[in-house]
């Protein structure tokens, strides 16, 4: 199918009849009750065992945008978010971290910067608590 035909398709100017991707049974049911939304197996176990816990804390790494949804997910659940943008291109980065501001913004939670194209995503319930005040009282190795 052309370009033309999808964007077409897509606002409903043509038959989408023979794209059948849409229209998919299972997707329609939707995910057994019970079931997370996990893309990686071990992304599953781990979080088990956190749950077992109660302590979360996710590391997601997307390759586009369309991951966006599991960063929001795991936010609403209350699970602070370490989003690691380094491998994505600059404008789909752009979209994941304005997605991620309007988030945070929205849930009163918060959002900053640990380095370059890294971000942590913090619900309300968490406080953030900064290293560098330490630093200037006088570290354990001060030797003055």
């Amino acid at each position: 199918m052309g370009s033309v035909r999808k964007a077409s398709a897509w606002l409903g100017l043509v038959d989408d009849s023979d794209d059948e991707r849409y229209y998919d049974d299972d997707y329609a049911e939707g995910p057994e009750p019970g079931d997370s939304w996990v893309t990686d197996p071990r992304v599953r176990v781990a979080d088990q065992a956190a749950q077992d816990q109660g302590t979360r804390i996710a590391t997601v790494t997307p390759d586009g945008f369309r991951d966006a949804r599991g960063i929001g997910e795991l936010f609403r659940e209350g699970v602070p978010v370490i989003v690691n943008l380094t491998t994505m291109e600059p404008a789909d980065a752009k979209r994941v971290v304005d997605f991620a501001a309007g988030l945070t913004f929205g849930l009163r939670g918060s959002i900053e910067r640990v380095a370059n194209r890294v971000f942590l995503l913090t619900p309300a319930d968490y406080q953030i608590v900064s290293g560098e005040a330490q630093r200037s009282i006088g570290g354990f190795f001060n030797q003055s």
